[in-house]
């Protein structure tokens, strides 16, 4: 191949390059854009930004809390449902834990380390039934569901003994409740199971060998707190929280706000959406909008 055919080949391909750099590079995105500003699209296209007073405060598409320095909740708001995105609704860091129905058994900590750093890790159970005792404790109601303790962890004990040819233990020897360890419960949640006296769980030690039973204790069916409460979404952005957990609030954010539990009521129904196209998804309360409206209404008191 002689020089100038090398030449010729070259200006044709950085020809082609500039083209498709003005085209794909430059007016695909400015159409794009021009088409995003449409009426009716705009607001979505620029991240559906919600003002008060003035100035950005959120997305309508994207929760956030609403607590104090320390993490406990504002009484005079309503609360969004429980996050694993980062440190709460971080659009860098969208997911879910990744911890199944399955996952029942707590990994405790080592007591002689700090409470923050010593390898503690609750499962997907526990994380349920703390929730939902915190939240039964700040809303006044029981927070009690099956399967959980009355202090908030997953009703769970590792029975060892012989088993039937089913794998079930027939005649315990010894029976653990795996996720009360013994240097924070003075008694498990169950003083006796089958004749046999429960134990509390140690650090280090291996209950797997047991037969893993969940207990589920005598709680009603239907907890009185929903299960959005307790339950962080696929994405750990989710802006809206069901009608029943925006009902169990409204006690709540009443008498911080030094009104009516009905004229919050009327606040919490004007915000209500129903399902997308009227067949899909659930009837949903957008968690900011609504904060929002009760602000510019009917201001905390205190």
């Amino acid at each position: 191949m002689n020089i100038s055919n090398l030449l010729r080949q070259h200006w044709a391909a950085l020809r082609l390059l500039l083209v498709l750099t003005v085209i794909v590079g430059v007016a695909y995105p400015v159409f794009i854009w021009l088409v995003a500003q449409i009426p009716g699209l705009s607001a979505k296209a620029d991240g559906s930004i919600i003002d008060a007073n003035g100035r950005p405060v959120g997305s309508s598409l994207i929760g956030q809390s609403f607590t104090d320095a320390d993490g406990n909740p504002l009484p005079q708001y309503f609360q969004s449902r429980p996050s694993a995105a980062g440190d709460g609704y971080d659009p860098l860091a969208t997911s879910a834990s990744n911890l199944g129905p399955e996952s029942i058994v707590d990994t405790l900590g080592d007591p002689a380390l700090p409470e923050d750093d010593n390898g503690a890790k609750s499962s997907l159970l526990t994380l349920v039934c703390s929730r939902s005792k915190a939240i039964g404790e700040l809303e006044g109601v029981d927070g009690l569901r099956p399967f959980c303790t009355g202090g908030g962890v997953g009703a769970v004990l590792s029975v060892f003994g012989p088993r039937d040819a089913k794998g079930n233990v027939v005649d315990p020897t010894r029976v653990v409740s795996v996720n009360e360890p013994c240097d924070t419960v003075s008694t498990p949640f169950v003083d006796v199971y089958e004749g046999v006296r429960v134990e509390c769980a140690k650090f280090g030690e291996d209950y797997s060998a047991g037969q893993i039973l969940p207990v589920r204790g005598n709680a009603p069916a239907e907890s009185q707190v929903p299960a959005d409460a307790v339950t962080a979404s696929g994405s750990g952005l989710d802006p809206h929280i069901s009608p029943a957990y925006a009902d169990l609030q409204i006690t709540r954010v009443a008498k911080a706000r030094g009104v009516s539990p009905e004229q919050i009521r009327t606040v919490v129904d004007d915000h209500q959406d129903g399902r997308t196209l009227g067949i899909l998804g659930e009837p949903r309360v957008n968690v900011l909008e609504l904060n929002i409206a009760l602000d510019e209404q009917y201001p905390a008191t205190g």
